[in-house]
Order: C-alpha cells, then sequence, then structure tokens
C-alpha cells in the first residue's frame, strides 16, 4: 500500500472519527437532559464564571456532565455571557437549550418588598432575613451605611431616607445594591414632590417635609384621610401647637414599647415626644410612602386641630377642642 494511500485512508479515519464524535456530541447537546423532577428551580449567583455556574446546576441537579456542558459553551461563544438569576426548569430541556436559558437571562428574579410605615430597623431585618441576598451589610451599623451611601449631613440618621417598593433582583446581589436603589428612589420622589409643594407650608427643607410625611404615613388609616391627617399636622406647626402624635412617643421608645402605650410614656420627656415638645422630631419616625409624600406637599383645605379613630380605619376630624372631646366620647369613650 502506497503512502499516499495510506494518508488518505487515515485522513478519512479521522475525517469519520470527528463526523462520529460531532453527531454524539449534537445528539447530546439536543436530547433532554435526565432531570430527577420538574419543575426545578436553581440559582446563579452575581458573578459566576462557567466553570462556577456548572458547578452550582450539578449540586441542584440539574446537570450531571459539566464539562461537556462547558464545552458546549466554549464551542458557541457563550462562555463569558452566563447571567445570574433565580432559574426555574418547568419541563425537561436539553443541554443546548439550558445554555440558552443562562445565556439569555431567562431567569425568575428575587423580590423584597419594604412596606410603608416600615422604620430601618425593620427594613434591615427583612434584608437580613432573604438568603437570595448578599449580606453585605448585616454586621455594619445604620451611620457606615448612610456614609457608604454618600450621605449628607441631614443623611446622619437612615431613618425615612429609603423608598418603600417591591426591588427585584438576582441571586447573589448585596443587600447594598437594594439599599442604595431605595434610597436613591426616596431622594428623587422627595425632591420632585418638594418642588411640587403648595404654598404656604410651615416646612423650611424637603427633610422637615420627610419627617413629617412620615408622621403622616403612622398615623393614616384610610387613605381617603391622608390628606386631612397632613393638614391637621401643618395647621398645628402654623399655630406654635404641640403635635401631639402617639406614632412618635412609640418610635422614641423603640424596643421598650411593649404593645401598650402608657400616660407614663407620654409624660417622659425625650426627642421624640410631641407631647411634651412643639415641633417635629428630630428625624422621620419611618419610611413614608409616594401617598404620604404627597399628601404632606398638598394637605387638604381644612382648618382641623384633632382627629380621633373611628374604629373602621377612619377618622374623625374637629376644628375645636371642644368638638373633638365630643367626638373621642362617640367614638372611643364608649
Amino acid at each position: 500500500m502506497s503512502l499516499k494511500r495510506t494518508i488518505k485512508r487515515t485522513a478519512f479515519g479521522l475525517f469519520a472519527i470527528i463526523i462520529a464524535a460531532a453527531g454524539w456530541f449534537a445528539y447530546w447537546a439536543l436530547t433532554d437532559l435526565p432531570l430527577a423532577q420538574t419543575p426545578v428551580e436553581f440559582g446563579l449567583k452575581a458573578g459566576s464564571s462557567l466553570r462556577s455556574a456548572s458547578r452550582q446546576m450539578v449540586a441542584a441537579g440539574v446537570l450531571r456532565e459539566p464539562l461537556r456542558f462547558e464545552m458546549l459553551a466554549r464551542l458557541l461563544g457563550e462562555s463569558a455571557n452566563v447571567k445570574a438569576g433565580n432559574y426555574e426548569i418547568e419541563q425537561p430541556l436539553s443541554a443546548l437549550a439550558l445554555l440558552r436559558k443562562i445565556t439569555s437571562g431567562d431567569y425568575a428574579q428575587v423580590a423584597v418588598t419594604l412596606v410603608e410605615g416600615w422604620n430601618f430597623r425593620q427594613v434591615r431585618q427583612a434584608l437580613d432575613q432573604n438568603t437570595a441576598l448578599e449580606h453585605k451589610t448585616r454586621d455594619w451599623t445604620d451611620a457606615e451605611i448612610m456614609r457608604e451611601l454618600g450621605a449628607g449631613e441631614e443623611g446622619q440618621s437612615a431613618e425615612g431616607w429609603f423608598f418603600p417598593e417591591t426591588y427585584y433582583f438576582s441571586t447573589g446581589e448585596s443587600d447594598m445594591r437594594v439599599l442604595r436603589r431605595a434610597y436613591r428612589l426616596m431622594q428623587q420622589h422627595l425632591e420632585r414632590e418638594w418642588a411640587q409643594r403648595g404654598a404656604n407650608l410651615p416646612l423650611a427643607t424637603p427633610y422637615e417635609a420627610l419627617i413629617l410625611a412620615s408622621i403622616v404615613e403612622k398615623e393614616t388609616g384610610k387613605p381617603e384621610d391622608r390628606a386631612m391627617v397632613a393638614a391637621v399636622f401643618v395647621n398645628r406647626l402654623k399655630l406654635g401647637m404641640k403635635l401631639q402624635t402617639d406614632p412618635t412617643v412609640i418610635y422614641g421608645l423603640g424596643k421598650q414599647f411593649d404593645g401598650n402605650l402608657r400616660k407614663r410614656d407620654l409624660l417622659a420627656d425625650h426627642a421624640y415626644n410631641t407631647y411634651t415638645r412643639t415641633g417635629m422630631p428630630p428625624t422621620p419616625i419611618a419610611m413614608p410612602g409616594l401617598a404620604a409624600l404627597r399628601a404632606t406637599m398638598h394637605p387638604a383645605n381644612s382648618d382641623a386641630l384633632y382627629f380621633v379613630a373611628k374604629g373602621d380605619g377612619t377618622s374623625h376630624f374637629s376644628r375645636t377642642l371642644e368638638e373633638h372631646e365630643r367626638a373621642v366620647t362617640r367614638w372611643q369613650r364608649r
């Protein structure tokens, strides 16, 4: 046999092997993966490389042959396109379909909801309890968080500076990123609402508006009363009257508050006791929502100075103390 013929046969054999290997590899890539069950959920952490993503999918029971999967990704030029997120597989799929899923960002994002009226301690608890987040700030003080956000002098207290909203994120994102988004969103809303505020408000700065909005948020039982609640506090500030609002006292008590506000609590003087001190407390007491911000900037056209809860979430508003006493007798003392 001539050398030329030998080379041809060898080349043909190698070509046949390559074709067979390519066919076998293509068959594997297009065949449904052997999943133990469906649906199956798995997460890919932020910053995951192709190798790291493969290992995470093996741990989740999605992949059995990570090296072959990595080879597929490299052959298709997708090795650097893995996207972090929380993925759900509802029905069997091939390795190729799985690769497309994790490189196209076809993931279900995780959410954390910050609720109107929460204080910052509750915000931090919600973030700490979310297992999908990287807890970068868990051991930080509130002051350290605000410094990281670049807050100015008015941001020395974290209270009230984070907008209540549902925030979506991918698995492995840091809690600091969520806080940064909430902080920026509150700044944007506050700046816009302050620029559009009504005339003759007894508020000198946006921060004072934020403080009052937090009180309006905590004192409003029904949305339809919000502008009237704001009007009562605005009217009191204009007249130099004490705000006399329970939520500020409760906030000042902090963890000492056991759910029962007593007369001695109302008489004990501290910076947040609006029964003993005129004006507003030094900081917000909670996160106000957009409706509370707008009600504070645009209170109802009313000269009411008092309100009392009626027991159904709404309030009765009064102009005079005498009228207020009658309302208290009717709605509470009965």
